[in-house]
């Protein structure tokens, strides 16, 4: 069979250790490093030093990351191989580690690379899910907040457009941190956007029954919107 790299290592990656065999003509050299990044510095210098020419590890988990992001800095080849591409190829024997198997494979060029993408590309598809996380979460929590304010029977959201603007977040805190009812003049002052409604509808739809343990999720829910 043919072979493509001359040295090359296969990396074996788990969450605190990395098991890396060195292969090198016929000769084979399995080191196990730490998941710090002093022990990944560490890993690619002796790589540099035997002049490897490819690297490939599993795409386990996230696990990979911080090898890759630091073989980047350093200009080492690498590639990410799905683990059950490479454990499916005809031949390999149980007590094989996985890092030799993964360099041998390698060394003949039967291994096939996942895609990755830029670092830059990775940035910017990691904030753009914590976006959308912190969207989709912000959705969840109106929507918990509209079914707790239906259980006290306050209606506000029946008479003005949305429960997040300004005139609706002052006619919660009122409700929510004093034991008197809210009046047509309290109302008024608390009203300071332009609203269709009237005070006397604002006042109606804001009068409800709540217990003091709804007092207290609504106030979490809100802290966490304005988070």
């Amino acid at each position: 069979m043919d072979v493509v790299y001359q040295t090359c290592c296969g990396i074996d990656v788990h969450k605190m250790k990395w098991v890396a065999c060195l292969c090198k003509g016929h000769k084979q050299e399995i080191k196990e490093f730490s998941a710090k990044t002093k022990d990944i510095k560490a890993m690619v210098d002796w790589l540099e030093g035997n002049k490897c020419e490819m690297v490939a590890m599993e795409s386990t988990s996230v696990y990979w990351k911080p090898l890759v992001n630091i073989f980047e800095m350093r200009g080492l080849k690498y590639m990410v191989v799905n683990a059950k591409d490479f454990k499916a190829v005809p031949g390999r024997k149980t007590d094989v580690l996985d890092s030799a198997w993964l360099a041998d494979l390698l060394r003949h060029g039967l291994l096939k690379s996942s895609f990755i993408p830029s670092r830059e590309q990775r940035e910017l598809r990691e904030a753009t899910r914590y976006r959308k996380a912190i969207t989709e979460e912000r959705a969840r929590a109106l929507n918990r907040l509209q079914k707790m304010l239906e259980g006290a029977n306050i209606k506000i959201s029946s008479i003005l457009s949305t429960i997040t603007g300004k005139t609706t977040m002052n006619l919660l805190d009122y409700v929510l941190n004093n034991d008197e009812m809210m009046d047509e003049k309290t109302a008024e002052t608390l009203i300071i956007s332009r609203i269709s409604a009237s005070v006397k509808e604002v006042t109606e739809a804001m009068e409800g029954i709540i217990t003091p343990f709804q007092k207290t999720m609504m106030k979490q829910v809100l802290t966490h919107l304005r988070e």
